[in-house]
């Protein structure tokens, strides 16, 4: 039969066209598309035992030429600046990381005398090639912050990028919401610039290398941090998206930004992951040898305990994240500080509304004990009937019912509105596009 199959002219054109394009697809760098597809490459070597000083030179990167070759004059401001290189020519690779003792903001600030009011930083002699955003979700991590900004200004100086830092502070005691504190922070840092590039950063974690650079994929968001001392610096699962993350402004309201339900620890990182698959785009990363950071040892935080709603919202999320995210954002920006190293946005988010006491519930009981509790009230009650056979007993799962949508927030001097999403359904992916009040 195969070897009628080989005597047809259709058949023997078809088997000549598929070795061609095999060895076409190998000659052009298939294996290593291929081997990506089956484990992630670990990239260049990197010797991180003859790690830099992140301040060693710093100087030359405010008043060099851009080009690394020394001192330049002061550029003509009637004369536009020339681009800065492709590729900064300050960068040194590995950095030493230590959390030894802990700069003041003082000591920060006399070390990068080039920032200006806010946290902004832009080459003095090059016209920088992207701006990116750097957005901080923060409550009392004082220390954290101090260690995360002496080592990102001059990281981020030694890539030559025009780029801004926010630390958005959550008010009030309620429960840690890092998506929405990010959603705010994006919400706010679009309306002071056309920023490039959106880069979101836990507050304990520091990059160990400045040729992970931070600027946005044009065409996917890209998860940053790769591999983290936490995890034996290396990817814990294929679609980890938590840590550090970047998305140009386009592709944050793609996936209309993250989730505003996930309140306390863990599941949103998930869902943003989720989200960028339905919105029809993949997840970029650097290599593990590029992408490690290491992590500011810390105990638990209080009102930032595990949630353990995550894997209820998780399941949803198909059919929920056109509905939750920048289009849902609700909250109150208390503050808006320009201090020397940072912009500081307070916000009220409000609470979660699970978080509620239920009525009949127990102090301390587990959500869903009060209905449950009414349930087998109910049930012991009515006697049961005699001409129905015996039964086995029967095992019940009960969850509690979910409650309006109420983040409980105080009255605030100012009350942001909502943002205008359109969703479109083609072939199955979801987009959602939207622009900014």
């Amino acid at each position: 039969m195969l070897r009628r199959l080989l005597e047809r002219p259709c058949s023997l054109a078809l088997l000549v066209g598929c070795q061609f394009a095999f060895v076409a697809y190998f000659s052009l760098g298939g294996f290593r598309n291929l081997t990506a597809l089956f484990g992630r490459s670990a990239g260049p070597a990197v010797d991180y035992s003859r790690t830099h000083d992140v301040y060693a030179n710093l100087s030359r990167v405010g008043g060099g030429t851009g080009n690394g070759n020394g001192p330049a004059a002061t550029p003509d401001p009637a004369r536009p600046l020339p681009f800065c290189p492709q590729r900064s020519p300050f960068l040194v690779g590995p950095l030493a990381v230590s959390f030894s003792r802990a700069p003041s903001l003082e000591q920060i600030r006399a070390l990068n005398p080039g920032v200006r009011r806010g946290g902004r930083y832009r080459p003095p002699q090059c016209e920088s090639r992207s701006r990116t955003a750097v957005i901080v979700p923060h409550r009392n991590r004082e220390g954290h912050l101090g260690h995360l900004l002496y080592y990102l200004h001059p990281f981020l100086q030694r890539q030559q990028l025009h780029y801004g830092i926010y630390v958005v502070h959550q008010a009030g005691n309620c429960t840690f919401n890092r998506a929405k504190l990010l959603n705010v922070g994006v919400k706010e840092a679009l309306k002071d610039e056309d920023w490039d590039c959106l880069f979101l950063h836990d507050v304990d974690l520091i990059p160990e290398n400045d040729h992970n650079l931070y600027t946005c994929d044009p065409w996917n968001p890209k998860h940053a941090s790769v591999a983290m001392n936490k995890f034996g610096y290396s990817l814990p699962y294929p679609q980890y998206f938590g840590g550090v993350s970047a998305l140009t402004p386009d592709q944050y309201m793609k996936i209309n930004g993250f989730p505003n339900e996930y309140w306390g620890w863990g599941g949103e990182d998930d869902d943003i992951a989720t989200r960028v698959r339905l919105a029809g785009m993949k997840i970029s990363r650097p290599p593990v040898s590029i992408g490690h950071y290491k992590m500011v040892k810390h105990k638990s935080d209080k009102g930032n305990e595990e949630n353990p709603h995550r894997f209820d919202l998780l399941v949803r999320t198909q059919r929920t994240w056109t509905q939750d995210g920048m289009n849902s954002l609700s909250y109150a920006l208390l503050a808006r500080e320009l201090l020397p190293l940072y912009t500081n946005l307070t916000a009220d988010i409000g609470c979660d509304p699970r978080a509620r006491a239920r009525p009949g519930a127990a102090p301390g009981a587990p959500p869903g004990a009060a209905g449950a509790s009414r349930f087998r009230q109910e049930m012991l009650r009515k006697a049961p009937r005699e001409d129905l056979p015996a039964l086995p007993p029967l095992s019940l799962s009960l969850s509690p019912p979910r409650r309006g949508d109420n983040n409980g927030s105080a009255a605030a001097p100012r009350r942001e509105g909502t943002v205008t999403v359109t969703a479109t359904a083609r072939g199955g992916n979801q987009s959602v596009a939207s622009a900014l009040p």
